[in-house]
């Protein structure tokens, strides 16, 4: 039925939006039985010429709705076509037999659309994601009394008449009153300037990638060159080595001392020589 439906002999709203908000007024509206008819002929028959005169007949309510959404900064020339596209769905579910009428069963999904296009295009960063986010984004702007900071209480009010916790009314708020900022926005030379840009305050010096390279080289060097100095110890040295340092668990110089039958001073002194003749292997 889409295909057949953007066929349609009519002009879209961004051609000459006051000829079309006119030429919508000019589609005559249906009568319940009318209604019924093309629905039943669009249910039961797939007739894509009902499912055409169903979508026109109520392009004017479609206006209707997307007028209450001009707040939001975007054009009504956008809106009108995304709530076309929730009206073009909606006719498509339409079943007949439920008893209902075409406008009443249509706005869920005008309305949807209308909200997921602001809700994409309203910032460069999507505002509200969760199901509770969305909720208060269109909701918690006609809550407040002023335009100021909610207090406590007026908070909590909002959060109970919304079903939403509070953290999520607070956040909403922050949302709401803050702006985008570019990224990487241009230095100004004037040094009172306050413009700010996220990137200058975000750099890594330790992200520079020749500097990784050469760190990791030095400690892989450091390592073999450790292994290889730490072969040529007797086995003794490398004992005492070993658990004094390596182990995970590390000896005492009274435990060793008490291993090898002689004083915790001595384990002392072998170790220090141990270590010192390590370190002049490493630079050898």
């Amino acid at each position: 039925m889409s295909k057949a439906l953007q066929t349609m002999e009519w002009m879209t709203p961004g051609a000459n939006l006051n000829a079309y908000i006119q030429g919508t007024g000019t589609v005559p509206i249906l009568t319940l039985d009318e209604e019924k008819s093309l629905g039943e002929a669009l249910y039961y028959e797939d007739d894509l010429d009902a499912a055409r005169k169903l979508v026109m007949s109520h392009l004017r309510f479609v206006v209707h709705i997307a007028r209450s959404y001009n707040g939001y900064g975007l054009p009504l020339a956008d809106l009108i076509q995304e709530g076309n596209v929730g009206l073009m769905k909606a006719v498509r579910r339409f079943n007949p037999e439920k008893g209902v009428r075409v406008v009443s069963f249509a706005v869920h999904w005008i309305k949807a659309e209308i909200h997921e296009f602001i809700l994409r295009n309203w910032r460069i960063v999507k505002i509200a994601t969760t199901k509770s986010q969305r909720k208060l984004f269109f909701n918690l702007r006609s809550a407040k009394k002023e335009l100021q900071w909610l207090s406590a209480d007026e908070a909590k009010a909002v959060a109970d008449d919304l079903g939403v916790d509070l953290k999520d009314v607070m956040e909403m708020e922050m949302r709401l009153t803050s702006r985008d900022a570019t990224f990487d926005a241009p230095v100004d030379d004037d040094e009172d300037s306050n413009t700010y840009s996220p990137s200058l305050y975000l750099e890594s010096k330790g992200a520079d990638p020749a500097e990784q390279i050469e760190n990791e080289n030095f400690e892989g060097d450091n390592n073999v060159r450790l292994a290889a100095a730490f072969k040529n110890l007797d086995e003794r040295s490398q004992a005492i080595l070993q658990r004094r340092w390596l182990d995970d668990t590390k000896a005492t110089l009274h435990q060793l001392a008490a291993e090898y039958g002689v004083s915790a001073e001595r384990i002392r002194q072998l170790e220090k020589n141990a270590m010192k003749k390590v370190r002049l292997l490493m630079e050898g």
